[in-house]
Parts: structure tokens; sequence; C-alpha cells
């Protein structure tokens, strides 16, 4: 596909991902996502043909404009939608392949300060919440959500849902539902609830010599061996 098709492409795929879009001025001052993809678009394929120097100052100027960085050198596929797009940044080795859905705030980043590939690869499809920090040479899979503010650092496979600081995965296979941000779980007060009862319960055997109490604390500590299963699959 040439460059102009690409980009025709991206402007129309903003209309389709975006019913808050009603006009043509709306798209001009309001859409900095969709301009920085553009930009990179003619960017990259400067760096390509070994303009480095110019594509580079390209994206300096773009960042200015739209407070996103995207590397030149990044391969982004069609159909990518940054959506607000204020903070965002794409490092130098990132691949972000098709229909990718990219919220305001989201970082590719490295770990690593050795050449080579050390930025993530997104996979068709996925969605990144507002906020998720994806780090270092990790694939997030084909319809994968991450959620918001998450923080990234392992592979998440494909039809995946992962949260949290490290993220874990908290759902496998469900590819085709939407991205509910409201119906994510709260892991670390589901972890404050579990104290809370466990202390009671404790509190309770202290006092009395319960074999209920102790048939509860039982109950509660196989729920509790399950939560840290799930966390570490």
């Amino acid at each position: 596909m040439g460059l102009f098709s690409e980009i025709r492409e991206d402007f129309a795929n903003a209309y389709r991902n975006d019913p808050a879009l009603h006009s043509a001025l709306d798209f001009l001052f309001n859409y900095p996502g969709v301009w920085a993809i553009a930009w990179y678009r003619v960017s990259h394929r400067l760096y390509k043909a070994n303009f480095k120097g110019l594509a580079r100052m390209l994206m300096g100027f773009t960042q200015i404009f739209t407070h996103i960085d995207i590397h030149p050198a990044a391969v982004i596929g069609q159909r990518v939608f940054i959506d607000h797009g204020t903070g965002v940044v794409i490092g130098e080795t990132s691949i972000v392949e098709d229909d990718v859905l990219i919220y305001q705030g989201v970082t590719l980043g490295g770990v690593s300060l050795e050449h080579g590939k050390r930025h993530p690869t997104i996979k068709q499809g996925a969605v990144l919440g507002a906020g998720a920090k994806i780090l270092g040479n990790i694939i997030v899979g084909e319809n994968a959500k991450i959620g918001a503010n998450s923080v990234v650092v392992k592979e998440v496979p494909d039809c995946s849902t992962a949260i949290g600081i490290p993220a874990h995965v908290i759902e496998k296979g469900r590819c085709t539902d939407p991205f509910m941000h409201n119906m994510l779980p709260d892991i670390n007060k589901e972890m404050f609830e579990y104290l809370l009862k466990r202390v009671a319960i404790l509190e309770h055997i202290l006092v009395e010599d319960n074999k209920k109490v102790l048939e509860e604390d039982l109950e509660l500590e196989n729920i509790y061996e399950s939560f840290i299963t799930a966390m570490k699959n």
C-alpha cells in the first residue's frame, strides 16, 4: 500500500473508531494521535531511505505539536488508532501490528541499553489501556487487552486480559468481547478483603475453640491458594 493510501486509511479509521468525531474541524484540531501516525508514515519512509537525521527531526517537531513520541524506526501497521494520545511513547524497535487501539499515556519502552530488539511487539487487534507501560522485548498477543496503568513485563497470550503492577493475566480465551475498563477486577481490593476476613477468623479462634470457625478458616485458605495460583499463571 502506498504512503498516501495508508494515511487516508488512518484518517478513515479515526471516523470508524471514535463516535465523538463529528466534523472535519474536530478532526483537524482534536486528534493528535491520527496526525502523529500520519507524520510517522512519512518519517518512517525517510528513515528507511537512510535520511535518518531528517526523519528524527520531523518526528521531533511532531512531538512538540502532538505530545506523542514515536521513533521513526518503529514498525506500525495499518489502522492503528491512538485515542487522545497525549503522552504516548513508542520506542525504536517496537512493532505494532494492524488494528491496534492505543489510549493516552501508553509507553512501549525498553529495559536494556543493548542494541537489537529491546521494545515490545503488539500483535493484531490488541487494546492498550490508558497509562499502560509495556516494557522490554515481549509480545502482547492478538486481541489481548491491557488494563489502564498496568505495567507489563512478561508476555501476554492471545485473547487475554492483563492488569496490575506488575501485570497478571486474569482472563484467557476471550477474543471478541469489548474492553470494559469498569468491569476489570480490583486485585488489591480483593487481597485486602481476604486479609480482613482472615484477621477476623483468627480473632475468633483466639477467643473460642470453635470447629465451625476452623472450617471457615480452611475454606478461606483454599480461596487464597486459588487466587495466588491464578496470579502466577
